[in-house]
């Protein structure tokens, strides 16, 4: 949740710490601070973004070695205190940490017992005290800092230095990413790649339990936590500082909406070819006979990748007739579900590290339940723990509201419905090559909504003061209904639910009146007279309508305030289109209510911790 960088080497470290923790902010932005490391320990740190700790520094800063952090806070309140890093009791030893310590209370009371005094409310601050306490009876820091964390219960990302030994510093992680940037002379540690991309795109992966120890000399070795040695892949990103950057879109958020056309295209790419009639799915076809053959699917995500996998269970039950289920990462993994080896377990994450749905796969692997990722970041943890998956290849989303990579989510799932019902011959050929024929004209269709910004920011300025709204869909459409109410409450703080349609006369229709906006996506062809009864029933009531209708549409539009069109596409396609003008909808309305549309209130991108 939090965000890491750290740096050594011949460099200044003090602005590549900043810039980096920039490149962080997505993922926490309640407080921001940085450790340079010079012949003593210069900590500053401040509440609020790291702009306000780029003002706060006004004294030349200067040191080849240096650790940063940009927070979400979980343990004691977002202020100065609280932030990162935190000192040990003697001020030697300095410690920036992305996680949760579990058990921080019954570390925290035996220390207080030996002497220990503490002044902010985090769990951080006791396991920069707890590696202290093992300082004083260990022949090294690496010892002291490994007998430390063999205590701890919880999940970790950290990075730490002692002043005894300048020449080092140590990062370690448990269930939160840490990578270990290799550059030419220099080295890296960060909680993702974007911060070091600009200096180095050869990046080792940390697993669970394993620390990297790296010097000024720009050596480094990586053991597990029993000291055992470990040999790392180094890997080669494909990723490059231009991509990671708004360019001239005022905001990340509209960047990515409007990158849609080419991350469909680029899911699908060597995927289909509805020319010759074929479709493949790389990871699928690994499994094909066990997933084709599953008892049931059951995906776990959260989020927006929840949305996705309701829509996952429309497209596989409809086209490959598998039996689906959906389930919330964090209410699959307490609940003792039943699972065993029929099973197939699809998680869904556009990090891959998310810790709720990493949890629910390892509850599923110890069941003998097959196991699949779809996500987005090549190399996280999810794709690596899983037994096959699929990439979504939307690259690299730093808005905190998701929206390219739902499409890309919805874009692979379509694929895998498809490549199932061709292998189990549960639709017709004919369908196959509409289908085929429908989503190669994807990236166009989704270009002409995309033309219509201006309509839709127009009818954002005529309900951006409402207090509250309601989203209402039918079938594929409903899911798409949840994700554009969430849209609407992430970024613009007005309170948002959606609803199936037909769902609306058992308890929400009492909120409509002249003041309450109603979003109905009305595009389906198997219930379009039921969705039009709905609009009468809020139009009876004085409710705003806003309907989301394919072109040429009439008879919505005349019932409607106001009608968004979308190009014609079958129904199992239609989230793609039909959730993008609601993406703009939150946008425009989020704006106008000057809301910070990439950073939104208590929010970060990715969340690594329960």
């Amino acid at each position: 949740m939090c965000g890491i960088v750290a740096y050594t080497g011949k460099e200044n470290a003090f602005p590549i710490l900043l810039e980096g923790l920039k490149r962080l902010e997505y993922r926490g932005y309640d407080s921001a601070g940085i450790a340079i490391l010079d012949k003593d320990i210069a900590v500053h740190k401040k509440k609020g973004k790291v702009s306000a700790l780029e003002s706060y520094i006004t004294e030349e800063t200067s040191g080849t070695v240096g650790i940063g952090h940009t927070r979400w806070a979980t343990h004691g309140e977002p202020n100065d205190i609280n932030a990162h890093p935190h000192l040990s009791g003697d001020g030697k030893i300095v410690l920036v940490h992305n996680g949760i310590i579990e058990n921080y209370q019954t570390l925290k009371t035996a220390l207080i017992e030996l002497g220990h005094q503490f002044k902010s409310d985090t769990d951080t601050e006791v396991l920069v005290h707890l590696i202290e306490e093992y300082a004083k009876r260990s022949t090294s820091f690496e010892d002291a800092v490994r007998l430390a964390l063999q205590k701890v219960i919880g999940a970790y990302a950290i990075v730490v230095y002692s002043i005894d030994e300048p020449d080092l510093l140590i990062g370690a992680k448990k269930s939160s990413p840490l990578v270990v940037g290799i550059g030419d002379d220099e080295l890296f540690l960060a909680s993702d790649a974007f911060p070091i991309i600009k200096y180095t795109n050869k990046v080792i992966y940390l697993e669970d339990e394993q620390m990297a120890i790296i010097d000024a000399n720009g050596t480094y070795s990586i053991k597990d936590i029993d000291n055992n040695i470990i040999t790392p892949e180094i890997q080669e990103l494909d990723l490059t500082i231009q991509v990671i950057e708004k360019g001239e879109f005022e905001h990340f958020m509209l960047k990515e909406i409007f990158q849609q056309p080419i991350t469909v295209l680029e899911s699908m790419r060597g995927r289909i070819n509805p020319v010759e009639g074929w479709l493949k799915v790389g990871g699928l076809t690994k499994q094909m006979n066990r997933i084709s053959k599953a008892k049931r699917i059951i995906f776990v995500s959260s989020g927006t990748s929840w949305h996705a996998a309701m829509i996952g269970e429309y497209l596989f039950e409809d086209l490959a007739r598998i039996p689906v289920e959906v389930e919330y990462s964090s209410e699959f993994r307490y609940r003792n579900p039943i699972l065993g080896s029929e099973d197939v377990v699809i998680a869904i994450s556009q990090s891959g590290e998310t810790a709720d749905t990493i949890a629910a796969l390892q509850l599923a692997k110890s069941k003998q339940a097959s196991t699949y990722g779809i996500v987005n970041v090549v190399g996280s943890r999810i794709s690596r723990m899983t037994d096959t998956g699929s990439y979504t290849h939307a690259g690299p989303e730093i808005g905190v509201a998701s929206t390219k990579a739902f499409t890309s989510q919805l874009t692979v799932l379509s694929l895998m419905a498809l490549h199932l019902a061709i292998e189990k011959g549960t639709i017709p050929q004919s369908y196959v090559m509409q289908l085929l024929s429908e989503l190669e004209a994807l990236p166009d269709k989704i270009t002409k909504v995309l033309n219509d910004n201006e309509k839709i920011k127009y009818v954002a300025s005529e309900i951006k003061d409402s207090t509250n709204a309601l989203y209402l869909g039918r079938g594929y459409n409903f899911p798409v209904a949840l994700e554009g109410a969430l849209k609407l409450k992430e970024i613009s703080y007005i309170h948002a639910e959606g609803y199936p349609a037909a769902e609306m006369k058992h308890g929400p229709i009492a909120l409509i009146d002249e003041n309450m906006p109603v979003v109905v996506i009305a595009t389906n062809k198997s219930a379009y007279s039921k969705i039009v009864s709905n609009i009468q029933e809020i139009k009876a009531r004085k409710g705003i309508v806003i309907s989301i209708v394919t072109e040429g549409d009439t008879k919505i539009k005349k019932l409607s305030d106001y009608t968004i069109e979308i190009p014609y596409i079958a129904d199992p396609l239609s989230p793609i289109l039909s959730v993008i003008p609601l993406q703009l909808l939150a946008y425009h309305i989020a704006v106008m209510r000057k809301c910070n549309v990439d950073q939104p209130r208590n929010l970060a991108k990715s969340v690594t911790v329960e």
